[in-house]
């Protein structure tokens, strides 16, 4: 029987050893690494292939939105199953869209991580009860009841985060390797679908959405 390498990335080592000794007696699973970092992560997955990782959203050096565009960039053969503090209505939805493949709270059941797990490795999204409940609806209602940071664009949800945070246009540009002026109009865009007017309102709204702590 073929079992899978498993990465944990989190930077709490109590969570990795909890998810470790889970992970370790399901018999699908066979090699688990741990990393702490976001440059940790990447580095584990430039050494050696690992079908799943395991991915806490809050690491402390990169946004786990930035090391999923990596992945999925880089390693298309790493399925992503986000773990995280973060509440599922606020993030699930963009982080599915930038290429998850499921979403999980930390609240949530030993067993319900271990039916992502299979459901992942088997080549399928893991959409929990929560997740399929907010999807139905947007269905239902086309889209007016959602928070409006899921209106915007995966690039633009991603630069939103890092403004939220209280990074700088400069320090955003450097970071993803983009212009000044194109990271400029990303956040103009923001503050635009948002109807917003400066940084301060964008960070005003994350904390009261639970999506910075």
């Amino acid at each position: 029987m073929m079992t899978a390498r498993v990465l944990i990335a989190d930077d709490h080592a109590v969570v990795r050893a909890g998810l470790r000794q889970l992970l370790g007696e399901d018999s699908s699973v066979g090699e688990i690494g741990e990393a702490a970092t976001g440059q940790q992560t990447l580095e584990r997955l430039r050494e050696s292939p690992w079908e799943l990782l395991i991915l806490d959203i809050g690491m402390p050096d990169r946004s786990g939105m930035d090391i999923l565009r990596h992945v999925r960039s880089g390693y298309p053969d790493t399925r992503v199953l986000i773990l995280s503090g973060f509440p599922e209505r606020q993030y699930a939805i963009n982080m599915l869209r930038a290429g998850a493949h499921g979403f999980l709270g930390k609240e949530s059941a030993p067993d319900d991580l271990i039916k992502a797990v299979h459901v992942i490795l088997a080549g399928r999204r893991y959409l929990s009860p929560t997740m399929s409940e907010l999807l139905i609806s947007e269905i239902d209602n086309g889209g007016a009841d959602r928070p409006i940071h899921q209106q915007l664009s995966k690039r633009e949800f991603q630069i939103f985060c890092k403004l939220a945070s209280g990074s700088s246009v400069s320090e955003i540009a450097k970071e993803l390797c983009l212009s000044v002026k194109t990271v400029s109009t990303y956040r103009s865009r923001v503050l635009d679908k948002m109807h917003f007017k400066t940084n301060a309102d964008i960070t005003s709204y994350a904390l009261r959405n639970g999506l910075i702590q």
